[in-house]
């Protein structure tokens, strides 16, 4: 496994993250609650130190229970990330960083998670009614208590990541990025931070599965799956084009004898500034797959065929 330090920190975070938004069960489809707890073991056995989860994953914060019960006995192990501003009312989602709602979200994780701190607390989505202000000084507020090591954001503007470097001193944040998902460049995201020397933690590194290459088919909505929508690959003509591009991860794949989504997570980190990719492992075979992805790099000229077949069928 590698490691890169997050930021200007003194946190070191495997390239590798455990993501857990599936274990909410109601987005992903159905999920093996006793399977994801074993993936989580098998990804700190293979090196794997960050996990991260949030309180609005599943309707009753159940992804940051599972993910407390999986880690009993291994909190030390671990650079744990948590957020907050986001909560579930129903089926909705609920952006708030009032400074009472953000403390109670804060007490609810930490008994949830097992544990007395949060290493990387983060703003989950910006509230545009109260501002974004109140929670930033919030999180300043917390790393002073000691409650939290490092502040980050996701889902935050370059002009909104500039506010929080003032109010919060942040040292990481958390974009979408995937080689079908390139709005983090687009919008400087990605580019400030590297320049800033911003720790980068991408989320949707496989594109909600499809940059796996194993899907057969498109995901359709229902029930507890409700990836189409969210991602915007499984849609004509996104779903033949992406699989065109496919085509050549799998080609080369098939040349390295490696999987499909080890070249779609080297793909990511090899882009200038991330510091560590979350994968939604689910299973302790997943998570073997996922981490042999830090054994190896993409050449040079592999990422320059992939970059050009991306140019010419998704542009």
């Amino acid at each position: 496994m590698k490691y890169r330090k997050m930021g200007t920190s003194d946190i070191e975070v495997s390239v590798i993250g455990q993501g857990t938004w599936a274990f909410g069960g109601d987005f992903f489809g159905d999920v093996d609650a006793e399977l994801g707890i074993k993936a989580i073991h098998k990804s700190i056995e293979l090196g794997v130190n960050l996990v991260d989860t949030a309180p609005a994953y599943g309707p009753n914060c159940d992804s940051e229970k599972l993910v407390g019960k999986a880690l009993k006995g291994l909190r030390d192990k671990v650079v744990l990330t948590t957020k907050f501003g986001t909560f579930r009312y129903g089926p909705a989602y609920v952006n708030s960083l009032d400074p009472d709602v953000i403390r109670q979200q804060l007490e609810s994780s930490l008994k949830n998670l097992g544990t007395d701190y949060i290493d990387i607390y983060m703003i989950h989505w910006p509230d545009y009614n109260k501002g974004i202000e109140g929670g930033l000084q919030m999180l300043a507020d917390l790393k002073k208590e000691g409650k939290i090591r490092l502040a980050a954001v996701s889902n935050f503007s370059v002009e909104q990541i500039k506010v929080a470097e003032q109010i919060a001193g942040i040292q990481c944040v958390q974009p979408p990025c995937n080689l079908f998902n390139r709005s983090s460049f687009e919008n400087g995201i990605i580019p400030y931070c590297a320049e800033k020397n911003i720790g980068i933690m991408t989320y949707g590194s496989l594109g909600g599965g499809i940059l796996t290459g194993t899907l057969k088919k498109p995901i359709v909505n229902g029930g507890s799956e409700q990836r189409n929508g969210f991602y915007n690959f499984f849609n004509e003509p996104m779903w033949t084009n992406c699989n065109k591009v496919l085509d050549v991860l799998r080609e080369i794949a098939a040349n390295r004898g490696v999987s499909v989504a080890e070249v779609s997570i080297n793909w990511v980190l090899a882009q200038p500034g991330v510091t560590t990719a979350l994968l939604g492992t689910t299973t302790p075979e997943m998570a073997v797959q996922n981490a042999a992805a830090a054994n190896w790099e993409l050449t040079q000229e592999e990422l320059d065929l992939i970059n050009a077949k991306y140019a010419e069928y998704m542009a």
